[in-house]
């Protein structure tokens, strides 16, 4: 496959770069509107107040870093395992294309039933690409084992 599986990945690590400049121009523009007083950071729940109107761009920045880190995981194991097939590689477009639909959402229209939708379907090609690795791996060592004992007997 060579390395067909590191593109989608270059695209979903451009998603989270979009998502932290998006989030930092939507806060810089909140502050220069809403000038901080001190007691605006004094505490974690102050800072989360002043932060309210503009948190969505934040909320989907801290989502891409919960579930996508295990595709960011995946992603290594199938290269150094050389099981990244075209089945992969499809679903790891798909997963990204899911992820950005879902950043889209979650930071524009604000859909909660579409964006949960979204959610759940990005977790469930994620799974996926989980259970074809391990079913893949599984049959890789059947093989290996098999090719190991017959070397062994002679």
């Amino acid at each position: 496959m060579g390395m067909a599986i590191l593109w989608p990945t270059i695209v979903l690590a451009g998603l989270a770069f979009i998502v932290f400049l998006t989030m930092f121009v939507t806060r810089a523009r909140h502050i220069r509107a809403n000038p901080p007083g001190r007691e605006t950071f004094a505490s974690g729940d102050a800072a989360m107040r002043y932060f309210a109107p503009v948190e969505m761009p934040a909320n989907n920045y801290r989502n891409l870093f919960e579930m996508p880190v295990l595709y960011f995981a995946l992603v290594p194991l199938l290269l150094i395992t050389n099981l990244d097939n075209h089945i992969q590689v499809v679903l790891a477009w798909i997963y990204v294309a899911i992820r950005i639909a879902h950043s889209f959402v979650h930071i524009g229209p604000k859909k909660v039933p579409v964006r949960a939708m979204l959610f759940v379907a990005s977790g469930v090609v994620l799974m996926a690409m989980w259970i074809g690795f391990a079913i893949d791996l599984a049959s890789a060592q059947v093989v290996f084992d098999r090719a190991t004992d017959a070397v062994a007997r002679g």
